[in-house]
């Protein structure tokens, strides 16, 4: 079971503890009590079903492994999630995490609409060899929806449409949109999800269990770990020695003190750990202008290029490759930055991890007096998004992606300051790229002292993008795209995904800038180390 080693630098949390335990915060949780976050009950007492979900989950394994047997016994090679945000995030952790079993099919999770991502997905798979999951909570998402209709229009090529629906399995809410498309149009099944569980609260339930049990994941063995967390975190243990409540009240000190940017270093086995946990606590706590801002995947560096907002989180894994980190945190423990450290068996911890994460939030809300289940600026920018779109059809023509901001002066008073800057890439990720963009987060952490935080888009919109509109005002926003070599149709719709794509950055930004946000956009005509380093030259310099 995943401990709590120790929690350095941080005065400050024994008080919180005291008044967690003098209000009676876990016991009011686990009795569904929306009073611990807001008085009204609107989108809270309908989304504490995560507390308990596993039971049910428990329940239906038998369901769950009949699926990927029969799945794998009929020669599927490849499973492709089409998804965003909580449908996506969570699988794409565990596909990294534990990729295939011997003998099951391979796992590609596609939550973008960029063209040459899509495309690169649809070159590494045979359609009538590939079990397409098709997850939305609201079952009316425009991304999986349109993805959809592309890959269902090529599964009928290759196999026929009388035979296509078996290649289609659908997770969404009881009767939404997507629950009847896939009876009218043969999907081979629909997973009718807890309706009382928000999307980045849902790991533990089918969205991220039926891809788990698809490429062969010991799901059973992923519930007994979180159910361990969950009867940790019980009502009836003490709040000092409730795992989940102690980071959430580590989390949410920390943030009330100035200390908002929360940096998570993992071992290298649970490296992808952070996707997730960007989004469940950016999209929970990243409103009414305050927010933990999450930090993931940043490149460690010596204690003297933080500055003292951060608080760090170690997750490490036992018998991991440790050694370099290990030093790297007791440098920065050191130094005096305040840093709790999180210990796991071995990657099934995973399982305990998403639990305790989970209760931590709800926990750092109400410590922080923020309601942690809604979203409220992730629909603004759907909703320009969608008259971008308008305007584009109206037209011929998208509307230029004006911004306050160019990109040579978008850093010019970062330096030393208490802001972050935030990279939303709208390209496909590629190891180049990868390594490229992490190169510009270290210049930036080395030049400015800036924290950063990297999405790629339109991925990061049902995400990290929360954050970027609803919470703290001290971020600057660099947007990247880049001129599309290919485009593919959208099926059905009067615009390509390419138009999707840029109609979603322009979108973005004129909701940034409509909340006063400090934004810069570029366009490069192609993804290279080269041009992001030139990026790089014009945020800070050579």
């Amino acid at each position: 079971m995943t401990s709590t080693e120790s929690l350095q630098g941080l005065p400050g949390v024994e008080a919180t503890l005291a008044d967690l335990q003098a209000r009676d915060i876990v016991a009011r949780i686990w009795q569904r009590d929306h009073t611990v976050w807001k008085p009204e009950p609107t989108e809270i007492a309908n989304r504490l079903g995560w507390l308990t979900v596993t039971a049910q989950m428990r329940q239906d394994l038998p369901s769950l492994t009949a699926l990927a047997d029969a799945v794998r016994s009929e020669g599927y090679k490849h499973v492709v999630l089409l998804g965003m945000g909580g449908s996506s995030l969570g699988p794409e952790v565990l596909r990294q995490t534990f990729g295939s079993a011997p003998g099951y099919p391979e796992l590609l999770v596609l939550d973008s609409t960029v063209p040459a991502w899509i495309q690169a997905v649809g070159n590494s798979i045979d359609p009538a060899r590939t079990l397409f999951l098709v997850s939305s909570k609201s079952g009316g998402t425009i991304e999986p929806l349109s993805l959809y209709r592309h890959f269902r229009g090529l599964v009928n090529a290759a196999v026929g449409e009388s035979k296509a629906g078996a290649h289609f399995v659908a997770v969404t809410d009881p009767g939404t949109p997507l629950e009847t498309l896939a009876e009218e149009q043969g999907f081979r099944r629909a997973f009718a999800n807890p309706a009382d569980i928000g999307g980045r609260y849902s790991v533990l339930s089918y969205f991220g269990l039926v891809p788990a049990a698809l490429i062969g994941v010991d799901v059973a063995e992923l519930l007994d770990r979180a159910d361990g967390m969950r009867d940790s975190c019980a009502a009836g243990v003490s709040v000092e020695n409730n795992p989940g409540a102690y980071l959430g009240a580590v989390m949410g000190t920390a943030a009330l003190a100035g200390k908002d940017k929360l940096t998570l270093i993992t071992s290298p086995s649970i490296g992808s750990f952070g996707l997730w946990v960007e989004q469940l606590i950016a999209e929970s706590t990243g409103k009414e202008g305050t927010g933990i801002v999450p930090i993931a995947g940043e490149p460690v560096l010596s204690p003297e290029f933080y500055g003292d907002d951060r608080l760090f989180a170690y997750l490490r894994v036992q018998n991991d490759d440790n050694a370099d980190l290990d030093a790297q945190v007791d440098a920065l423990e050191s130094a005096g930055h305040p840093t709790v450290r999180l210990n796991l068996a071995d990657t099934y911890d995973l399982g305990a991890e998403f639990f305790r994460w989970e209760f931590a939030t709800a926990i750092a809300s109400a410590v922080m007096g923020i309601h942690p289940f809604d979203q409220p600026n992730v629909q603004q920018a759907k909703n320009l998004t969608d008259q971008v779109l308008g305007e584009y059809q109206a037209t011929g023509a998208l509307p230029s992606a004006e911004t306050s901001k160019s990109v040579e002066d978008l850093l010019g008073d970062a330096q030393g300051s208490d802001g972050y800057l935030a990279i939303m890439a709208y390209v496909r990720p590629t190891p180049e790229t990868e390594r490229a963009l992490t190169a510009l987060r270290r210049k930036i952490l080395e030049r400015k002292h800036l924290p950063t935080t990297m999405g790629y888009g339109p991925r990061f919109l049902h995400s990290t993008g929360q954050l970027h509109k609803g919470g703290p005002a001290s971020g600057y926003y660099l947007q990247i795209t880049v001129d599309r070599q290919e485009d593919i149709a959208v099926p059905g719709a009067p615009y390509t995904f390419g138009t999707l794509a840029d109609a979603q950055a322009i979108g973005d930004l004129q909701a940034l800038e409509a909340t006063g946000r400090r934004a810069a956009a570029v366009r490069l005509a192609e993804v290279t180390e080269a041009a992001i380093a030139a990026v790089g030259d014009a945020l800070v310099g050579k």
